[in-house]
Protein backbone atom coordinates (compact mmCIF):
# COMPACT_ATOMS: atom_id res chain seq x y z
CA UNK A 1 0.00 0.00 0.00
CA UNK A 2 1.46 3.25 -0.84
CA UNK A 3 1.75 6.32 1.41
CA UNK A 4 -0.99 8.44 -0.14
CA UNK A 5 -3.74 5.47 -0.34
CA UNK A 6 -2.65 4.79 3.65
CA UNK A 7 -2.89 8.29 4.41
CA UNK A 8 -6.46 8.62 2.35
CA UNK A 9 -7.47 5.21 4.10
CA UNK A 10 -7.38 6.77 7.45
CA UNK A 11 -8.15 10.08 6.43
CA UNK A 12 -11.72 8.00 5.29
CA UNK A 13 -11.32 5.84 8.79
CA UNK A 14 -11.67 8.97 11.13
CA UNK A 15 -14.15 11.29 8.92
CA UNK A 16 -16.82 8.46 9.31
CA UNK A 17 -15.09 7.61 13.06
CA UNK A 18 -16.67 11.31 13.38
CA UNK A 19 -19.79 10.81 12.10
CA UNK A 20 -20.15 8.15 14.03
CA UNK A 21 -19.25 10.23 17.55
CA UNK A 22 -21.02 13.09 15.86
CA UNK A 23 -24.58 11.67 16.42
CA UNK A 24 -24.10 9.63 19.46
CA UNK A 25 -21.57 12.14 21.79
CA UNK A 26 -23.83 14.23 23.94
CA UNK A 27 -22.96 18.60 24.38
CA UNK A 28 -23.95 20.61 26.84
CA UNK A 29 -27.07 22.02 25.17
CA UNK A 30 -30.83 21.86 24.74
CA UNK A 31 -33.40 22.68 21.87
CA UNK A 32 -35.67 25.08 22.88
CA UNK A 33 -38.78 24.55 20.22
CA UNK A 34 -42.43 26.52 20.01
CA UNK A 35 -44.53 25.19 22.27
CA UNK A 36 -48.52 24.46 22.55
CA UNK A 37 -50.75 27.77 23.14
CA UNK A 38 -53.61 27.71 25.37
CA UNK A 39 -56.62 30.17 24.69
CA UNK A 40 -57.29 31.90 27.94
CA UNK A 41 -60.85 32.45 27.29
CA UNK A 42 -61.05 28.50 26.78
CA UNK A 43 -60.65 25.10 28.24
CA UNK A 44 -58.07 21.96 28.82
CA UNK A 45 -59.55 18.84 28.35
CA UNK A 46 -63.03 20.44 29.03
CA UNK A 47 -61.95 22.45 32.43
CA UNK A 48 -61.76 26.06 31.54
CA UNK A 49 -58.69 27.83 32.33
CA UNK A 50 -59.90 30.49 34.44
CA UNK A 51 -62.95 29.53 36.52
CA UNK A 52 -64.92 31.67 38.13
CA UNK A 53 -67.44 31.47 41.02
CA UNK A 54 -70.08 34.10 42.29
CA UNK A 55 -71.08 35.03 39.00
CA UNK A 56 -71.68 34.49 35.34
CA UNK A 57 -68.66 34.75 32.70
CA UNK A 58 -69.26 36.70 30.42
CA UNK A 59 -69.87 36.05 26.59
CA UNK A 60 -66.71 36.32 24.90
CA UNK A 61 -65.55 35.58 21.16
CA UNK A 62 -61.85 35.13 19.99
CA UNK A 63 -58.82 34.21 21.65
CA UNK A 64 -56.60 35.74 24.08
CA UNK A 65 -53.54 32.73 23.54
CA UNK A 66 -50.44 32.30 26.08
CA UNK A 67 -47.78 31.49 24.41
CA UNK A 68 -44.72 29.09 25.55
CA UNK A 69 -41.46 27.21 24.68
CA UNK A 70 -40.58 23.53 25.08
CA UNK A 71 -37.36 22.25 25.65
CA UNK A 72 -36.03 19.20 24.66
CA UNK A 73 -35.26 15.93 27.75
CA UNK A 74 -31.73 15.25 27.48
CA UNK A 75 -28.74 16.82 25.98
CA UNK A 76 -28.58 17.04 22.33
CA UNK A 77 -26.20 14.97 20.14
CA UNK A 78 -23.36 17.37 18.68
CA UNK A 79 -24.91 16.52 15.18
CA UNK A 80 -28.59 17.81 16.31
CA UNK A 81 -26.76 20.95 17.76
CA UNK A 82 -25.09 21.61 14.44
CA UNK A 83 -28.84 21.09 12.57
CA UNK A 84 -30.68 23.22 15.45
CA UNK A 85 -28.02 26.31 15.24
CA UNK A 86 -29.58 26.93 11.47
CA UNK A 87 -32.86 25.96 12.01
CA UNK A 88 -35.22 29.01 12.23
CA UNK A 89 -37.82 26.99 14.58
CA UNK A 90 -35.22 25.70 16.88
CA UNK A 91 -33.29 27.73 19.96
CA UNK A 92 -30.27 25.48 20.92
CA UNK A 93 -29.12 27.37 24.08
CA UNK A 94 -26.70 25.36 26.91
CA UNK A 95 -28.07 23.44 28.98
CA UNK A 96 -27.06 25.39 32.09
CA UNK A 97 -29.52 28.14 31.05
CA UNK A 98 -32.50 26.08 31.47
CA UNK A 99 -31.37 23.38 34.05
CA UNK A 100 -29.23 25.41 36.22
CA UNK A 101 -26.59 23.18 37.79
CA UNK A 102 -27.24 23.63 41.38
CA UNK A 103 -30.59 21.97 40.96
CA UNK A 104 -32.00 18.39 40.24
CA UNK A 105 -34.07 18.89 36.89
CA UNK A 106 -37.40 18.22 39.71
CA UNK A 107 -36.41 21.27 41.49
CA UNK A 108 -36.09 23.27 38.61
CA UNK A 109 -39.36 21.74 37.35
CA UNK A 110 -41.33 23.23 40.78
CA UNK A 111 -38.93 26.42 40.91
CA UNK A 112 -40.54 27.19 37.43
CA UNK A 113 -44.12 26.13 38.40
CA UNK A 114 -44.16 28.38 41.79
CA UNK A 115 -43.34 31.20 39.15
CA UNK A 116 -46.41 30.54 37.17
CA UNK A 117 -48.29 30.47 40.67
CA UNK A 118 -47.04 33.84 41.15
CA UNK A 119 -47.78 35.25 37.63
CA UNK A 120 -51.31 33.82 38.20
CA UNK A 121 -51.84 35.83 41.49
CA UNK A 122 -50.40 39.00 40.20
CA UNK A 123 -53.16 38.66 37.13
CA UNK A 124 -55.72 38.78 39.54
CA UNK A 125 -54.32 41.15 41.71
CA UNK A 126 -53.60 43.66 39.05
CA UNK A 127 -57.14 42.93 36.76
CA UNK A 128 -59.27 43.14 39.52
CA UNK A 129 -57.91 46.46 40.72
CA UNK A 130 -58.04 47.52 37.11
CA UNK A 131 -61.33 47.12 37.35
CA UNK A 132 -61.47 49.05 41.27
CA UNK A 133 -62.56 46.28 43.41
CA UNK A 134 -61.41 47.61 46.62
CA UNK A 135 -57.76 46.31 48.08
CA UNK A 136 -58.70 43.96 51.33
CA UNK A 137 -57.25 41.46 53.53
CA UNK A 138 -57.62 38.03 52.05
CA UNK A 139 -56.83 34.63 52.42
CA UNK A 140 -54.84 33.22 50.37
CA UNK A 141 -54.16 29.33 52.47
CA UNK A 142 -55.88 27.17 55.10
CA UNK A 143 -53.03 24.59 55.62
CA UNK A 144 -54.52 21.16 57.30
CA UNK A 145 -55.05 21.57 61.04
CA UNK A 146 -55.33 25.26 61.16
CA UNK A 147 -57.76 27.00 63.94
CA UNK A 148 -59.34 28.43 60.64
CA UNK A 149 -60.05 25.05 58.51
CA UNK A 150 -63.18 24.95 57.36
CA UNK A 151 -64.39 27.71 59.30
CA UNK A 152 -62.07 30.71 56.49
CA UNK A 153 -61.55 29.84 53.05
CA UNK A 154 -59.29 30.69 50.50
CA UNK A 155 -60.21 34.14 49.07
CA UNK A 156 -62.32 35.18 51.96
CA UNK A 157 -62.03 38.36 53.38
CA UNK A 158 -60.89 39.05 57.12
CA UNK A 159 -62.68 42.01 57.67
CA UNK A 160 -62.58 43.00 61.89
CA UNK A 161 -61.65 40.70 64.60
CA UNK A 162 -64.02 41.10 67.82
CA UNK A 163 -65.41 44.21 66.28
CA UNK A 164 -62.15 45.58 65.76
CA UNK A 165 -61.62 46.45 61.77
CA UNK A 166 -58.42 44.86 59.85
CA UNK A 167 -57.96 46.95 56.72
CA UNK A 168 -54.66 45.76 56.31
CA UNK A 169 -52.17 42.59 57.12
CA UNK A 170 -49.85 45.23 59.73
CA UNK A 171 -53.48 45.95 61.56
CA UNK A 172 -54.42 42.73 61.35
CA UNK A 173 -50.98 41.69 62.89
CA UNK A 174 -51.29 43.99 65.43
CA UNK A 175 -55.02 42.88 66.65
CA UNK A 176 -53.81 39.59 66.96
CA UNK A 177 -50.95 40.59 68.79
CA UNK A 178 -53.41 41.78 71.51
CA UNK A 179 -55.44 38.50 72.07
CA UNK A 180 -53.51 35.46 73.68
CA UNK A 181 -53.06 32.07 72.35
CA UNK A 182 -56.09 29.59 73.03
CA UNK A 183 -58.68 32.39 73.10
CA UNK A 184 -61.72 32.25 70.73
CA UNK A 185 -62.48 35.62 68.81
CA UNK A 186 -65.45 36.67 66.23
CA UNK A 187 -64.21 36.97 63.44
CA UNK A 188 -66.11 39.10 60.72
CA UNK A 189 -65.87 37.60 56.95
CA UNK A 190 -66.64 37.94 54.04
CA UNK A 191 -67.21 35.17 51.46
CA UNK A 192 -68.07 35.66 47.56
CA UNK A 193 -69.43 39.07 48.45
CA UNK A 194 -71.72 37.56 51.76
CA UNK A 195 -70.63 38.72 54.83
CA UNK A 196 -70.21 35.99 57.66
CA UNK A 197 -69.67 35.89 61.57
CA UNK A 198 -67.26 32.89 62.47
CA UNK A 199 -65.85 31.86 65.80
CA UNK A 200 -62.07 30.97 66.15
CA UNK A 201 -60.06 29.60 68.69
CA UNK A 202 -56.60 30.97 68.19
CA UNK A 203 -53.63 29.19 68.40
CA UNK A 204 -50.23 30.79 70.32
CA UNK A 205 -47.75 33.21 67.91
CA UNK A 206 -44.17 30.52 68.65
CA UNK A 207 -42.07 33.94 67.61
CA UNK A 208 -44.24 36.58 69.22
CA UNK A 209 -46.46 37.44 72.04
CA UNK A 210 -50.28 36.72 70.85
CA UNK A 211 -51.73 34.50 68.97
CA UNK A 212 -52.57 33.64 65.14
CA UNK A 213 -55.08 32.52 63.04
CA UNK A 214 -53.49 29.53 60.95
CA UNK A 215 -53.62 31.08 57.58
CA UNK A 216 -51.71 33.14 55.37
CA UNK A 217 -52.77 36.26 53.84
CA UNK A 218 -51.93 39.18 51.10
CA UNK A 219 -53.42 42.63 50.47
CA UNK A 220 -55.11 42.73 47.47
CA UNK A 221 -58.27 43.59 45.27
CA UNK A 222 -61.36 41.81 47.11
CA UNK A 223 -64.20 40.59 44.23
CA UNK A 224 -67.39 39.75 45.46
CA UNK A 225 -66.40 36.30 43.31
CA UNK A 226 -63.70 33.62 43.01
CA UNK A 227 -61.50 33.34 40.21
CA UNK A 228 -59.39 30.15 39.83
CA UNK A 229 -56.60 29.67 37.17
CA UNK A 230 -55.60 25.83 35.97
CA UNK A 231 -53.20 25.71 33.10
CA UNK A 232 -51.22 22.31 34.17
CA UNK A 233 -47.88 21.87 32.92
CA UNK A 234 -47.13 25.38 32.38
CA UNK A 235 -43.95 27.14 34.02
CA UNK A 236 -42.50 30.01 34.40
CA UNK A 237 -43.73 34.03 34.61
CA UNK A 238 -44.53 34.99 31.48
CA UNK A 239 -48.11 34.06 31.03
CA UNK A 240 -49.12 37.08 33.54
CA UNK A 241 -50.02 39.09 31.01
CA UNK A 242 -52.33 36.49 28.94
CA UNK A 243 -53.99 35.50 32.08
CA UNK A 244 -54.38 38.96 33.15
CA UNK A 245 -55.92 40.26 29.60
CA UNK A 246 -58.43 36.68 29.93
CA UNK A 247 -59.84 37.85 33.15
CA UNK A 248 -60.50 41.39 32.37
CA UNK A 249 -62.35 40.12 29.39
CA UNK A 250 -64.42 36.91 31.51
CA UNK A 251 -65.47 39.60 34.30
CA UNK A 252 -64.82 42.82 33.13
CA UNK A 253 -67.17 45.58 31.11
CA UNK A 254 -65.82 45.18 27.41
CA UNK A 255 -65.24 42.59 24.58
CA UNK A 256 -61.58 43.07 24.34
CA UNK A 257 -60.63 40.95 21.28
CA UNK A 258 -64.00 41.38 18.90
CA UNK A 259 -63.36 38.05 17.88
CA UNK A 260 -60.20 38.14 17.03
CA UNK A 261 -57.61 35.61 17.48
CA UNK A 262 -54.82 37.22 19.48
CA UNK A 263 -51.52 35.82 21.26
CA UNK A 264 -48.83 36.96 23.43
CA UNK A 265 -46.67 36.93 26.46
CA UNK A 266 -45.10 39.30 28.98
CA UNK A 267 -44.42 38.86 32.59
CA UNK A 268 -47.11 41.11 34.99
CA UNK A 269 -45.91 42.93 38.05
CA UNK A 270 -48.54 44.30 40.97
CA UNK A 271 -48.28 47.55 39.42
CA UNK A 272 -49.29 46.49 35.93
CA UNK A 273 -45.96 46.69 34.25
CA UNK A 274 -44.92 44.18 31.61
CA UNK A 275 -41.62 42.47 31.86
CA UNK A 276 -39.85 40.70 29.25
CA UNK A 277 -39.45 37.13 28.76
CA UNK A 278 -37.36 34.06 26.89
CA UNK A 279 -37.72 32.74 23.47
CA UNK A 280 -39.89 35.43 21.98
CA UNK A 281 -39.09 34.27 18.11
CA UNK A 282 -40.06 30.89 19.29
CA UNK A 283 -43.71 32.12 20.65
CA UNK A 284 -44.46 34.00 17.12
CA UNK A 285 -43.79 30.81 15.61
CA UNK A 286 -46.58 29.14 17.92
CA UNK A 287 -48.89 32.58 17.68
CA UNK A 288 -48.16 31.71 13.32
CA UNK A 289 -49.21 28.08 13.85
CA UNK A 290 -52.80 29.07 15.45
CA UNK A 291 -53.69 32.13 12.63
CA UNK A 292 -52.91 34.76 14.85
CA UNK A 293 -54.70 37.86 14.23
CA UNK A 294 -52.02 40.25 16.86
CA UNK A 295 -49.34 39.41 18.58
CA UNK A 296 -48.66 41.52 21.84
CA UNK A 297 -44.88 41.99 22.43
CA UNK A 298 -42.82 43.04 25.37
CA UNK A 299 -41.05 45.88 25.09
CA UNK A 300 -37.91 44.63 26.14
CA UNK A 301 -38.54 42.15 23.26
CA UNK A 302 -39.06 44.16 20.30
CA UNK A 303 -35.48 43.99 19.35
CA UNK A 304 -35.66 40.75 19.03
CA UNK A 305 -38.95 40.09 17.54
CA UNK A 306 -38.69 43.05 14.62
CA UNK A 307 -35.72 40.26 13.37
CA UNK A 308 -38.46 38.27 11.98
CA UNK A 309 -39.21 38.50 8.50
CA UNK A 310 -42.94 38.92 7.99
CA UNK A 311 -43.96 36.67 10.94
CA UNK A 312 -47.52 36.78 9.50
CA UNK A 313 -49.55 39.27 11.89
CA UNK A 314 -48.50 42.66 13.16
CA UNK A 315 -46.72 42.87 16.34
CA UNK A 316 -47.78 45.54 19.64
CA UNK A 317 -45.01 46.90 21.75
CA UNK A 318 -46.34 46.68 25.65
CA UNK A 319 -44.91 47.97 28.40
CA UNK A 320 -47.81 48.02 30.70
CA UNK A 321 -51.39 46.55 30.96
CA UNK A 322 -52.77 50.05 30.04
CA UNK A 323 -50.48 49.83 26.67
CA UNK A 324 -51.98 46.51 25.95
CA UNK A 325 -55.58 47.36 26.27
CA UNK A 326 -55.06 50.31 24.10
CA UNK A 327 -53.48 47.90 21.60
CA UNK A 328 -56.41 45.90 21.69
CA UNK A 329 -59.02 48.67 21.82
CA UNK A 330 -57.09 49.96 18.49
CA UNK A 331 -56.84 46.70 16.27
CA UNK A 332 -60.52 46.35 17.22
CA UNK A 333 -61.40 49.87 16.19
CA UNK A 334 -59.29 49.16 12.80
CA UNK A 335 -56.55 51.38 14.20
CA UNK A 336 -52.82 50.27 13.01
CA UNK A 337 -51.04 49.50 17.01
CA UNK A 338 -48.41 50.86 18.43
CA UNK A 339 -45.73 48.90 16.76
CA UNK A 340 -42.30 47.55 18.05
Amino acid sequence: MTRRIAVLTAGVVLLVLFGLLGTTLPVPYVAQVPGPTFNTLGDIDGSPIISVEGRDRNEVSGNLNLTTVGVSRGGLSLVQAVRGWFDDEIAVVPEESVYPPDRSEEETRQANREAFLTSEQAAETVALGHLGYPVKVVVQEVPEDSPSESLLLEGDTIDAIDGRPTPDSDTLQAVLTDIPGGTTVTVDSTHLGEPEQVQITTKAAEDRKGSLLGVSVLEQPSAPFDIQIDVADVGGPSAGLMLTLGILDLVGDDDLTGGAVVAGTGTIDAQGDVGPIGGITLKMVAAQDIGADLFLVPADNCAEATGVDDPGFPLARVASLDDALKALSDFEAGRTPAGC
